[in-house]
């Protein structure tokens, strides 16, 4: 039967506690098999407030999760889990030379766009920004970047008509 879930959220900002209770609740509803999971990126105070920075963060989650679950992750023959390299470099080698290695090391995990993987040091170095600063900045470049879709005028024209006169309207009807 299809399944609806819901990510959770009670944090006040896009934080540590706020990234462990989003997750958890996305992992849960993948696990268990959920078709379309509501607010799955950027709520905080439970729904109450949307947080780009949390949005671009959540993102992130949701691609490692998305990553994750790939068939090709999983995969098993004698070529997946590289029994040939395994005998080829013995108990007294390394795998880094091997062709099986060279073949798949770009491609084998997960690259972050937010993340940050360098050690303390190096980020230090770099600014030492923190992830939500870093977010912060991703949404930024994203609406600078933004492109609004190519639409015929008239359409543009009619729909600038209707929120004109709805504004005047005073809106949708509070009084049933």
């Amino acid at each position: 039967l299809p399944m609806r879930a819901s990510g959770v959220c009670a944090a006040n900002v896009p934080d540590g506690q706020a990234m462990w209770e989003t997750s958890n609740s996305l992992w849960s509803a993948v696990q268990a098999g959920a078709s379309m999971v509501y607010h799955a990126a950027g709520w905080l105070e439970g729904g109450l407030i949307a947080s780009p920075e949390k949005f671009v963060m959540d993102c992130e989650v949701i691609r490692q999760i998305q990553r994750y679950m790939e068939p090709a992750l999983w995969a098993t023959t004698p070529e997946d889990i590289a029994l040939d390299a395994i005998r080829d470099v013995g108990h007294d080698g390394h795998f880094f030379g091997t062709q099986h290695t060279q073949d798949r090391y770009a491609s084998a995990f997960y690259q972050p766009f937010l993340s940050d993987w360098k050690n303390y040091e190096a980020w230090e170095s770099a600014g030492a920004v923190w992830t939500a600063e870093r977010a912060h900045r991703v949404w930024k470049e994203i609406v600078a970047s933004f492109e609004p879709p190519a639409m015929d005028e008239a359409v543009r024209e009619e729909l600038e008509a209707f929120v004109s006169r709805r504004k005047a309207e005073g809106g949708a009807p509070t009084d049933f």
